[in-house]
């Protein structure tokens, strides 16, 4: 079908979409919790949106639109208080976390959506290994140029928003050494990956018509690329975030992406281009690997430097737009995350030398879920 035209947004407007882990109450292994659990909701008022994800044992929420944090973690949090109370009623737990760390992919079921039994016979067993959580960002943008400005300008970020959202050193029984595994899942499929470095709206549309008229796609959502443009929203979406353990953690990150994107728009620090990626592969796997304690290669001026050291630089020099847009408490949130607490695969990690049971691990997991983040008024 065309490419959708692209629909004007606010700038900076944003959302989240995030995939929880549904657990059974009993043993704390995935289960096949999504349709009862939707039915049981769509009976019922509840905020944002709720949707099946492609296997029985995920859930996908949505915030709607926001401009400020106060207000986005506000419905995050008014989401989960409303999903678990509603799982508690069918003896489901609810839990976030990149990946389960001992379900066994086979086991899963796949979604009765059409689309996910069309995606299921395409890709065979990738599809049920593809149980694994993340967070999505949608921020606003005014056209197509502006949003594939700000997505390529965003990609240089991406070791930022893996390496603080990582939240999955555990899969399938295994320590990975791993911050964030779920992303070796994505790399699978064939149109993973980043998006081609294509900076007008119109290019972008006669690159979608080559790969439709090779029959390769049929919509954006046949991409399965770390940020891609939304144009039936009016948004870029970082794609590449664990789901952090809380949702304050992802209203948190959410928050950086908007705010970096004030500064990217605004400031416009460089016009992207093909060499931005040189080092992109590395980095991405880099801060996959190790998270904040990866280094990241800057690809135009060769400096090697710590991650963590990078992403500090970033928020001092965002910090003004931060205030302008009323996200201070992102900034102090981080540099407490860079500086003491680290980020949830440390916490993960902790716990499990601790309990040294993975039904264990996920039961005080699903218990931070429901719990209000301490670190938010730290």
């Amino acid at each position: 079908m065309p490419l959708d035209a692209f629909r004007e947004s606010k700038a900076l407007s944003l959302g989240v979409e995030l995939e929880v882990q549904l657990l059974s109450a009993q043993d704390f292994d995935l289960t096949r919790g999504s349709p009862d659990l939707i039915h049981y909701l769509s009976r019922r008022p509840h905020p944002g949106d709720i949707k099946p994800e492609i296997t029985e044992s995920m859930l996908e929420v949505s915030t709607g639109v926001h401009s400020r944090l106060p207000s986005l973690l506000e419905e995050l949090l008014h989401i989960r208080d409303c999903v678990t109370k509603a799982a508690s009623a069918l003896n489901i737990v609810v839990s976030g976390g990149g990946a389960h760390p001992f379900q066994h992919w086979p086991d899963r079921s796949i979604s009765e959506s059409p689309r996910y039994k069309v995606v299921s016979e395409l890709y065979g067993y990738l599809a049920k290994q593809f149980t694994v959580f993340g967070q999505h960002v949608h921020v606003g943008c005014s056209g197509g140029d502006q949003a594939l400005y700000l997505l390529h300008s965003l990609s240089r970020y991406v070791p930022h928003f893996i390496a603080l959202s990582a939240s999955s050193p555990y899969n399938q029984g295994t320590e990975t050494l791993f911050d964030c595994s779920r992303l070796s899942s994505v790399l699978m499929f064939p149109l993973s990956g980043r998006a081609p470095c294509l900076l007008e709206w119109d290019q972008f549309v006669r690159y979608f018509e080559k790969m439709e008229a090779l029959q390769i796609v049929k919509s954006m959502k046949d991409f399965y690329w770390d940020i891609r443009p939304k144009p039936e929203f009016g948004t870029v979406e970082i794609r590449v975030c664990d789901t952090p353990l809380c949702v304050e953690r992802a209203g948190i990150i959410a928050a950086y992406i908007q705010t970096l994107s004030a500064y990217i728009l605004e400031a416009r620090p460089r016009t992207p281009r093909e060499d931005d990626y040189l080092a992109y592969s590395y980095n991405r796997f880099a801060a996959c690997r190790f998270g904040l304690g990866a280094t990241y290669i800057d690809p135009l001026t060769s400096v090697h430097q710590p991650l963590r050291d990078h992403i500090l630089f970033t928020l001092n020099r965002i910090e003004p737009y931060a205030v302008a847009l009323g996200s201070e408490p992102m900034v102090s949130y981080l540099r407490n995350m860079l500086e003491r607490s680290g980020n949830d695969t440390s916490w993960i990690r902790k716990q499990y030398r601790e309990l040294r049971s993975f039904h264990a691990l996920m039961a005080v997991q699903a218990r931070r879920w429901s719990e209000d983040d301490p670190l938010l008024d730290s």
